[in-house]
């Protein structure tokens, strides 16, 4: 079958397609016939070598995947071959065939499309951990979401919307703004061209908000920080600001400067709460990834949310796909389908 290998980091020319060996099910395991992969950012740094979650060269990137299962393992129960799932792994889906256990097959929904199913469960499962588990979303919250436009911030601003909250998020282009727009946000501010607190306090007769989700570190995460109001709420979800060259020592002092940190001392004065996720530890914890999954679906059907996917490419067309997500000019999500017949 084909598969991107990554046998070293670096660029996106090292996303080269090559002939490897199906992979076969073991006990509790199904395989699936992949049809199309989600794009995420963490694969990004999984190929510049930033990604600590990754395993060791070689292997095959990829954690978001929508199929047909094809073949299925020992003690496996409630699957069967020829059902259409989602795929959530931490690796494994640039290619044409995953094996993944039972547990992280999840099943699709049914009257989304291929590239919509494909665009969920990360991006959804990332947004509702962040902003219903770690900071306890109440309907009268305000909330600011970090680079709405994309993939996570979409789907973020999509449910605290259907929650019945107050929205805003930033976004580094006026195309981006419309997007966001589209999704009926309250208000949606450019950082590019104003200074996003600022201009949030200003949207907000001068007051700060109740919840951040935050995506990129630095100065953005202190900003965001300062905004907090009394019973406030962050959650960091993401590093985009990590650029780090390994034996660059201002590279390295940019990065160690750009980690976010908080002062206790300075959050009980003005009694805020900072909190972190990374769903790879729900992959570790299948009974409390099925809850999450089945809160999250509940909702989304109740009320009719569908995944923003804004880009979609061809399996030969990796790098540009890469390229693209890199660039940060993608809005919500990008999708490489696979023509495997």
């Amino acid at each position: 079958m084909k598969a991107i290998v990554l046998r070293k980091h670096g660029n996106v020319e090292n996303l080269q397609i090559r002939e490897i060996a199906e992979p076969q099910p073991g006990s509790g395991e199904v395989r699936v016939k992949l049809q199309a992969i989600g794009l995420n950012y963490a694969e990004i740094q999984s190929r510049k070598g930033l990604y600590g979650w990754a395993p060791k060269l070689p292997y095959v990137l990829g954690m978001e995947g929508f199929g047909q299962i094809d073949a299925i393992g020992e003690d496996v129960e409630n699957h069967s071959v020829g059902d259409h799932v989602i795929t959530v792994a931490q690796f494994g889906a640039y290619a044409e065939k995953i094996v993944v256990p039972k547990t992280q097959a999840l099943p699709a929904i049914t009257y989304y499309s291929v590239t919509e199913n494909v665009a969920f469960a990360v991006q959804y499962m990332t947004a509702w951990v962040g902003l219903f588990e770690v900071c306890r979303l109440k309907p009268t919250d305000t909330v600011l979401i970090q680079a709405a436009a994309g993939g996570v911030g979409t789907a973020a601003v999509q449910l605290a919307k259907a929650f019945g909250c107050r929205v805003f998020g930033t976004v580094g282009s006026d195309h981006k703004k419309t997007v966001v727009e589209n999704l009926g946000i309250d208000g949606v501010i450019n950082y590019r061209k104003q200074d996003f607190a600022a201009e949030m306090r200003r949207l907000n007769s001068g007051n700060g908000v109740d919840v951040v989700l935050e995506v990129v570190g630095g100065e953005v995460f202190r900003k965001s920080l300062a905004l907090l109001n009394p019973f406030g709420r962050l959650v960091v979800i993401g590093f985009a600001s990590l650029n780090l060259k390994k034996w660059n020592p201002v590279s390295i002092y940019r990065t160690l400067r750009a980690i976010p940190r908080v002062n206790i001392s300075k959050m009980a004065e003005r009694s805020y709460a900072v909190g972190a996720s990374h769903l790879g530890y729900l992959l570790k914890n299948p009974k409390l990834m099925q809850q999450v999954w089945t809160d999250l679906t509940d909702f989304v059907r109740k009320h009719n949310i569908r995944p923003v996917v804004g880009h979609s490419f061809k399996f030969d067309q990796m790098t540009a796909a890469h390229k693209l997500m890199e660039s940060r000019q993608s809005t919500g999500k990008i999708v490489v389908e696979i023509d495997n017949e």
